[in-house]
């Protein structure tokens, strides 16, 4: 057994689109990132990446990288899915939490939920979304980033 915790954190800024969980959200700002900048897929690849002892995102996706400009980061998902296969462990469960001020996210936690284990092959289930906001404190609560944490459990293959 494995466990490994990731976290994320975006800028959203005016002009970009918010994708998040494999889903793109109306809103007026969106996240600055090199990839797409979706921060709940890049915490949970850290949070696999750390379960495995293989470092972080950042490692395996530089963001000086031309090849990961404004990539979908559902392929750095399916792409660290594959090396928890080659490792020989399976998912166990997945739970995180998004901090963001706005847009309220509980409208797209199913269709998150759904994407996400259409990615990864493993049930809706094992894949736990909250969303928390800032109460107008900080720069969350500015609506200045949007945060992520996630911790995943992985098991070994009988």
């Amino acid at each position: 057994m494995r466990i490994g915790f990731g976290t994320d954190t975006h800028r959203l800024v005016i002009g970009k689109k918010l994708i998040v969980g494999g889903i793109e959200i109306a809103n007026e700002k969106g996240c600055d990132g090199h990839s797409d900048g979706d921060a709940l897929i890049h915490a949970i690849c850290d949070s696999m990446l750390g379960a495995l002892a293989l470092r972080d995102i950042g490692y395996h996706f530089p963001d000086n990288s031309a090849e990961n400009k404004d990539r979908d980061s559902a392929e750095f998902l399916i792409y660290v899915s594959n090396l928890i296969k080659e490792q020989k462990y399976k998912i166990a469960n997945i739970d995180t939490t998004i901090h963001i001020q706005a847009p309220k996210m509980n409208p797209h936690i199913e269709k998150m939920q759904a994407r996400l284990s259409e990615i990864l092959k493993i049930n809706k289930s094992q894949v736990s979304i909250k969303a928390k906001t800032g109460e107008k404190v900080g720069i969350i609560g500015r609506g200045e980033v949007i945060s992520v944490d996630a911790v995943v459990l992985l098991l070994k293959n009988n």
